[in-house]
Order: C-alpha cells, then sequence, then structure tokens
C-alpha cells in the first residue's frame, strides 16, 4: 500500500493482509482476549505500519480515566493525583491509577490493559510513552496528555507542564537580591524537560548578574530526598562552599536541609535555601522553605479538561501549556552574614 494511503487502510484492509477475520481485528483493536500472541502482535504492527485509526461513529467509552504516574508514593505523585481525582469525580469519572517503571515507563501489557478497558483517555504524569504506544491509543481515538512529562515530549502529543525556566530564574533572583554571589544548584535528570529549564533559568539569573557560573556548584540528581542529602552534603564541604543552594525540587532542599544540620551549619543564617514545587511539607519543615510554588492543582484540571475535550473532539489540536509559577517566600532565605542590611 502506497504510504499516502496508509492512514486511510480499513479494517478489512488490515483482516486481509493479517490473515484473520475482521472480528480478530476488531479483538485487538478493543484489547479484548481469545487472540494468539503471535497473530495479535502481527495485527498490532500491521495497524501501526498503516496508521489505523477508527473512524465513523464514537466509540464505546467506559466512565474511567487512566493514569500512570512515576513514584506515585512520592509527595509530588500524590499530590498532583489527589487534584486529578477530584477533577475527575467532578465530571462523575473513575480513575485507575498504574505505578511506572524506574524509567518512567508503563509495565508490560499496560497499553493491552487501557484497551481493554476504554477509558475517556489516559493521563501520563512525569512518565514517557514509546511511539508504538502512542500509536495504539491514537489508533483507538483514545487521547493522551501528559502532565511534567519525563523527555521531550512528541509535539503531536498536548503536555501540560508549569513555566521552569521563569521558576529557575525568580529562585535565583530571590538570592541574589538578598546578595549572594555563590549560588549552588541541585539539578534533575538531564533528559527530563523541567531540569534542564529549571537549570537554564538559573543560569540565566546568574549571566544576568555579570557572575559566571561555576561547575562545581551544579550538582545532578533524581528528584529524590537521598540526593538532595548527598549533594547538598557534597556542596556545603567544597573549600569555599556556597552561601545559598537552589535545590530545584522541595525533595532535595528538606536534603539540604538535613546535610546543613549534620555539618552544623543553621539555615537561613550559615545557608540559604530555596526549594521547588511549594508541596505542603515546604510549609512544615523547619524553618518553613522558600520555594517555587507550582500550580498542581490547575495543571491537573487543565489535563482533565483536555482529555475530555478530546475526547468530543479528536481533531482538536493541543500542545504545550506552561502555567505559571510564583515565588513564595518563607523563612529559609535571608543575606549572606558578611552583608548588612538596612
Amino acid at each position: 500500500m502506497p504510504a499516502e494511503d496508509r492512514s486511510r487502510a480499513t479494517l478489512q484492509e488490515v483482516a486481509t493482509k493479517a490473515d484473520v477475520s475482521v472480528s480478530t481485528v476488531s479483538k485487538v483493536l478493543n484489547g479484548r482476549s481469545g487472540v494468539s500472541d503471535e497473530t495479535r502482535a502481527r495485527i498490532e504492527a500491521l495497524l501501526q505500519d498503516h496508521r489505523y485509526q477508527q473512524r465513523g461513529g464514537k466509540r464505546p467509552v467506559a466512565p474511567l480515566l487512566d493514569v500512570l504516574c512515576y513514584e506515585v508514593d512520592s509527595p509530588f505523585g500524590s499530590e498532583v493525583l489527589a487534584s486529578i481525582e477530584q477533577s475527575a469525580r467532578q465530571r462523575r469519572i473513575g480513575m485507575v491509577l498504574s505505578g511506572a517503571t524506574e524509567q518512567s515507563t508503563p509495565h508490560p501489557n499496560w497499553v493491552d490493559d487501557v484497551l481493554g478497558r476504554q477509558p475517556v483517555g489516559v493521563v501520563l504524569i512525569a512518565c514517557k510513552l514509546s511511539a508504538d504506544d502512542r500509536q495504539r491509543l491514537r489508533s483507538r481515538n483514545i487521547p493522551l496528555v501528559m502532565v511534567d512529562p519525563a523527555g521531550t515530549p512528541a509535539p503531536d502529543v498536548p503536555s501540560i507542564g508549569s513555566a521552569d525556566w521563569n521558576g529557575g530564574y525568580q529562585a535565583t533572583r530571590h538570592l541574589l537580591d538578598l546578595g549572594h554571589t555563590r549560588i549552588g544548584i541541585i539539578t534533575g535528570p538531564a533528559d527530563m524537560l523541567a531540569s534542564t529549564a529549571r537549570l537554564s533559568g538559573y543560569r540565566a539569573a546568574l549571566d544576568a548578574a555579570g557572575l559566571t557560573g561555576e561547575p562545581e556548584l551544579v550538582r545532578p540528581g533524581r528528584f529524590h530526598h537521598a540526593d538532595g542529602l548527598e549533594q547538598g552534603r557534597a556542596l556545603l564541604t567544597l573549600p569555599e562552599r556556597p552561601t545559598a543552594i537552589f535545590a530545584s525540587s522541595d525533595l532535595y532542599a528538606l536534603g539540604v536541609y538535613e546535610a546543613a544540620r549534620s555539618l552544623g551549619l543553621s539555615i537561613p543564617g550559615d545557608l540559604s535555601v530555596v526549594g521547588y514545587d511549594d508541596l505542603r511539607i515546604a510549609q512544615w519543615a523547619g524553618p518553613p522553605l522558600t520555594t517555587v510554588h507550582v500550580p498542581l492543582v490547575a495543571m491537573a484540571e487543565q489535563a482533565v479538561h483536555m482529555v475530555m475535550r478530546l475526547n468530543d473532539e479528536p481533531e482538536l489540536a493541543f500542545s504545550r501549556i506552561d502555567i505559571d509559577t510564583t515565588l513564595v517566600v518563607r523563612a529559609s532565605t535571608a543575606p549572606p552574614r558578611n552583608i548588612s542590611r538596612g
């Protein structure tokens, strides 16, 4: 079949090429059992090769939202999930939750299970999905929306995030305005858009202040508390330690708190700390944490809204939506000791 005709493949054409009945192709499309693994794989390959997409008539839809989340037990994951569940419940839709692997990808057979449920749509939180799996969802007209996606999202997949560059700039600018000039940063995974954007904002703020970022002040992590502790200790034991740290997640910041205490340093007397996300734990920290507020509730509501719109109008075009961040100043930041104010 010529490339230009592939998008027009019919169910009968796929069945003919696979040497099976139309009903067998239909079972695969709808995630039903009764098809051998070998036959299912052959049909899926043909569906993807010809970019088959169901047409005509509205597909049967269960009042469910399928959600795939990286680290469902993390404070970030739990707060986003609670907001998505509330937004879905307001629309009288249930939520099916699945956890992702350590690579931010779904477990085997996850897409098969989703196809069997025929949900209103799918939301991914800090996860990524292969091109083949995205095509399988698209072929069944199941909308997919990503929240704070891992990696750089495909241009044809709607995604929702926060203004991470601006957040990184705000956090660093706040520390600069207090008089800090030696500012460390703990970044996230290099393959995650949010991480690189926050780091870029940090560097832009330093550059605007006429400062050159020093490589030894930039430390990597994967948004875990343990990274904040490890990298915070590494920064604070440098021959010339920073007077401030931009911990680009609140979990990092709490790790930095622990590292500072273990070294006999006070916050904010000896060290100023800025976090990122403004999770509930930020205001309960001692001292309460200055952090960048990420509008998690608004991001969740936007994700559910997008899924619903795309379910009703599959031809709608959505792309990347970034929601504004704001700096919340609490008690973890102050001028460095060698600077007196007012």
